[in-house]
């Protein structure tokens, strides 16, 4: 009998000592998280990023259509073939 659990307490302390120092154990797991934590917030901020240059893009394609908007009404530009045709107030 005691044989048994000398046996059985040296398998309990082999797989305890697996998940405390082994290759995938404990510490492992810790790090893995600090690792996705820092990645998410890399993401985090790329996205943002992306957002900004988004933004700036649709700023961008809108205020170049304003523009020609603007010049068009204001000050008849055409395009090479176009023909301007007068709007009468």
């Amino acid at each position: 009998m005691k044989v048994l659990a000398i046996v059985l307490t040296a398998f309990l302390v082999a797989i305890q000592a697996q998940l405390w120092l082994g290759k995938g154990g404990l510490a492992r797991g810790v790090q893995l998280r600090a690792e996705l934590q820092q990645q998410q917030e890399a993401n985090e901020k790329a996205r943002a990023r992306n957002a900004q240059l988004q933004a700036e893009l649709l700023d961008l394609r809108e205020g170049l259509e304003m523009v020609e908007e603007k010049a068009r009404m204001e000050l008849g530009m055409v395009k090479p073939d176009e023909v301007f045709v007068p709007l009468r107030r």
